[in-house]
């Protein structure tokens, strides 16, 4: 047996050859290993570091009670940052099992569906073009197999394999390999090594399990950076400041370096990385819910900066149940009823019902719409009704057959051959033996097919097809695509030659069927949406103009564009598309490689393209585009791969809704950053203030991370899982727009300022006009800014609504996160933990003194809030929030 020695194979090289051809879903194969997330916990948050060397420094000054409460907060702060973490590894996984790729398996003489993970060795299998190999299988027997093996060998040339002589006697072209891709033909083969036996599985041995970096991780980062820097600053120079005014002394030293550590404490972020991760998980798994798993969890910001989506047609804008409505048989028109995946119908010529046996051509077209098919249907009970494996095109085909009792499991036939259908041909094409007699049914676009036709079958006879019949087969064409039906054209015919280059010569012309899959009935509502949002919607279809532009016009495109065809692309240079491509809304008869220039041509004119696409060869395109969106139905196992994005349901809907759900998290990151950084500032200021006044330590750093830890974190935390905006896509699309702007500076300096004061004045009327000590004077402190923090939560639930215009539960998370912050605040007041936390035991007064001045926070904000409404200010600085 040929087996891939990787022996000589690094594991730079086997890491670089996996990124090269995008495989993302190695990971499956590697057990999540929680020590592992542990340790990246740990590594990556920066804030860990700091505040260990808090820890340190209190040691060393003997705040034992501090160094041992840091201790304790850092150990939560990496706890949590483990279990959100290895949650959303764990969802993340569970979300892509949903998209899970299945295999055809032949069990107990039958073929069944099951998940290609649950593939074992000895089990036979059927494998299609688009298709993943699931294991390393031995070739039983093929048809016209060819295999892409670039994700092993780095080759990207198609590879023929042949069917084994034996099981005991083969070489590697007799083998398909596991993640390589089936390009064209079938085959059914036998497993003989499964997951990390394979050849694969020993490079997936090899491979580093090192997490990349998201965009916004990088953002984040950079911003809680900044902010340690600003606070180590802050406290140097506040440490220099209060040495200065100091004798020299042990002691001396010792009291400014627990100010320093308070001062560091205050603005240390370090709840960004979880809720940044929390939010992440929440918005995928909404996103799930709606039909949207996504791939790569880098593609949600990009999906709020989203311009243009290309869509393909059939089943995402439309339904993707294909119905045969008409046939053109026998010079003659056929009606067709009934609807779906049913197969209730009739046939009827102007108006009467036929019976179908009576009339040859119509017979032997559904025979052959039975054998030239790689679909099939299952009957889901007793009824009509049938579950569809297979394309919507070919069901269609087999569903107009059962409504005549034509089922290909009836006829007594076997395929010798077959030339699969292409986007380049067109056509398909199978040899079948029946009685001894060999039989070509071939089927495909009409201007394809005629092509290879030299005769029309007519009733009991064989004719001529002349130019004038094929001219008048056109005209009927046009008509059916004028209404917005695809169309499909078929053709056999009696051989005793059984090469492949005599298949398509000399053809019968047997007739069209007209099929019609109607829009889905909220697609128009969404790119109604989509443009109110700033983003156009572009179809992409292999379908000619006449039929994309009736479909276009019905659902709202047409208006605004032009029509042009994969000819004509061919006729003009890159540079000449990427001119006229903004003014174009429908792409007629593409060709994957015109998907491609498309997608290059947009991002050319700095579009932010959502791209879709099903087949094996649409990967480039998706891989290209800025989000390549795969379909969960209908989608190859290698579109999928490459995509950022899978739909479950096919429907162009759930793109838009993806879109208005990365708009609403980032707009949620943006909050929950602002808030928290609004409150460090607070933090540091009162500190820092207080200390230039010559004013007591106002709060130590005990109190500081107690604040960091319940009213700082989970405020933000639950800002995160704010609700979207009714009027969040009435924005235009954002342009790689950071987290932070002007207005959002502007709004947590001001947050920031008037906390502080707020905190600062509280302290000192305690301390300095009621005379009380300092522990009430603190503990008033600590109440009036835990006040103040939890209001401006609630301001920071919108940037542009007052809060008394939301909803009092419009965040009902955050509500609860505020009665847990009061409860905490309790526990440590009047339980002995006030003793470590060094506060005192206060009256009703100081708690509803903190609650009057938290208000002002809010009447300030609201005020402005007013203000910028009344001067035509509607948040265009800030994008479309709640």
């Amino acid at each position: 047996m040929f087996l891939m020695k990787w022996n000589g194979l690094t594991q730079k090289e086997a890491e670089a050859r996996l990124k090269q051809y995008g495989y993302n879903e190695i990971k499956e194969l590697i057990h999540i290993s929680p020590l592992k997330i542990l340790l990246r916990q740990i590594k990556k948050n920066f804030v860990v570091y700091l505040l260990l060397a808090a820890v340190l420094i209190s040691f060393f000054v003997k705040e034992t009670a501090t160094a041992y409460t840091i201790s304790v907060v850092l150990a939560a702060i990496v706890a949590i940052g483990f279990f959100q973490e290895y949650k959303a590894e764990r969802a993340i996984k569970a979300l892509k099992q949903m998209v899970m790729p299945v295999s055809i398996v032949i069990r107990d003489g039958k073929e069944t569906e099951v998940q290609s993970r649950e593939i074992v060795i000895g089990d036979v299998i059927v494998l299609r073009t688009g298709e993943k190999v699931p294991a390393d299988c031995l070739i039983l027997e093929e048809r016209d197999l060819q295999a892409d093996e670039s994700i092993l060998t780095g080759e990207s040339q198609e590879i023929r394999k042949f069917s084994a002589k034996s099981e005991k006697n083969y070489e590697r072209n007799n083998m398909i390999f596991m993640a390589t891709n089936i390009v064209s033909g079938r085959c059914i083969a036998k497993v003989l090594h499964a997951n990390m036996d394979t050849e694969f599985g020993k490079i997936a041995g090899m491979i580093s399990t090192a997490e990349k970096e998201l965009l916004l991780q990088k953002k984040v980062n950079s911003i809680a950076k900044i902010m340690v820097f600003i606070a180590l600053l802050v406290s140097a120079i506040t440490g220099i400041i209060m040495l200065a005014r100091v004798p020299f002394s042990y002691s001396n030293v010792v009291d400014i370096l627990i100010v320093v550590i308070a001062l560091a404490v205050s603005a240390f972020p370090e709840g960004f990385p979880v809720v940044l991760i929390s939010t992440l998980a929440n918005g995928a798994y909404r996103m799930a819910s709606k039909n949207a798993i996504v791939n790569r969890m880098s593609i949600i910001e990009t999906l709020g900066e989203t311009t243009v989506i290309c869509s393909d047609k059939t089943g995402t804008l439309t339904t993707g149940e294909m119905t045969v409505k008409n046939v053109f048989a026998d010079g003659k028109m056929f009606d067709v009823t009934g609807a779906g995946y049913e197969a209730k119908g009739e046939f009827f010529n102007r108006g009467k019902k036929i019976d179908v046996n009576e009339n040859a051509p119509l017979s032997l077209l559904l025979k052959a719409s039975a054998l030239c098919n790689d679909s099939r249907i299952e009957r889901k009970g007793t009824d009509s009704e049938y579950n569809a494996i297979g394309t919507p095109t070919e069901v269609s085909l087999l569903i107009m057959a059962a409504k005549a009792g034509v089922f290909r499991e009836d006829l007594k036939f076997e395929r010798e051959e077959e030339i699969p259908f292409t986007s380049e041909r067109k056509m398909m094409s199978v040899l079948s033996k029946e009685n001894k007699m060999y039989y070509v049914y071939s089927k495909g676009a009409l201007e394809f097919l005629i092509e290879k036709c030299k005769y029309i079958q007519m009733e009991n006879r064989l004719v001529m097809l002349t130019k004038r019949e094929k001219d008048r087969i056109i005209e009927v064409n046009k008509k059916f695509t004028s209404q917005r039906h695809r169309v499909l054209a078929l053709a056999y015919k009696k051989t005793n030659l059984i090469k492949k280059d005599d298949f398509e010569s000399n053809l019968v012309f047997l007739g069209i069927v007209a099929m019609l899959d109607p829009p889905r009935e909220d697609v128009a509502e969404a790119i109604k949406l989509s443009g109110i949002a700033g983003i156009k919607v572009k179809m992409i279809t292999g379908d000619n103009k006449e039929t994309a532009a009736a479909i276009a016009r019905e659902i709202g495109i047409l208006d605004s564009g032009k029509v042009i065809t994969g000819d004509e692309i061919d006729k003009i240079t890159d540079h000449e598309l990427s001119r006229v491509v903004n003014e174009i809304v429908i792409f007629a008869r593409v060709r994957p490689e015109h998907k491609l220039r498309i997608v290059k041509a947009l991002k050319q004119n700095g579009e932010i393209v959502t791209m879709t696409g099903d087949g094996v060869n649409d990967a480039p395109a998706l891989k290209e585009a800025h989000i390549g969106v795969a379909m969960g139905k209908t989608g190859t196992d290698v579109s999928r791969e490459a995509a950022d994005l899978i739909l479950k349901d096919n429907s162009f809907s759930t793109i838009v809704y993806a879109i208005k759900e990365g708009r609403t998290i980032f707009n949620n990151i943006q909050k929950f950053i602002s808030y928290q950084l609004s409150c460090n500032y607070a933090e540091l200021m009162v500190i820092f203030l207080g200390i230039l006044l010559g004013l007591p330590l106002p709060l130590l750093a005990l109190q500081i991370l107690f604040m960091n830890l319940v009213t700082d974190d989970l405020p933000a935390l639950t800002l995160g899982f704010n609700p979207p905006s009714f009027d969040v896509m009435e924005a235009k699309p954002r342009r790689k727009s950071s987290i932070l702007n002007k207005q959002l500076l502007k709004f947590l300096v001001t947050a920031g300022s008037i906390m502080a004061l707020g905190t600062l004045g509280v302290f000192y009327f305690t301390l300095n006009v009621l005379n009380q000590d300092i522990s009430v004077a603190r503990t008033s402190a600590l109440l009036a800014l835990i006040f103040l923090e939890i209001a401006n939560a609630f301001n920071f639930r919108s940037f542009r609504y007052p809060v008394h215009r939301l909803p009092f539960f419009a965040n009902k998370y955050l509500v609860y996160a505020s009665i847990a912050s009061v409860l905490a605040t309790i526990l440590i007041i009047y339980t002995p933990l006030s003793k470590f936390f060094e506060l005192a035991h206060v009256s009703i007064f100081y708690w509803l003194s903190a609650f009057a001045i938290s208000l002002i926070v809010i009447i300030v904000f609201d005020v402005w809030k007013l203000r910028m409404k009344s001067n035509g200010d509607n948040g265009n600085s800030i994008k479309r929030e709640y």
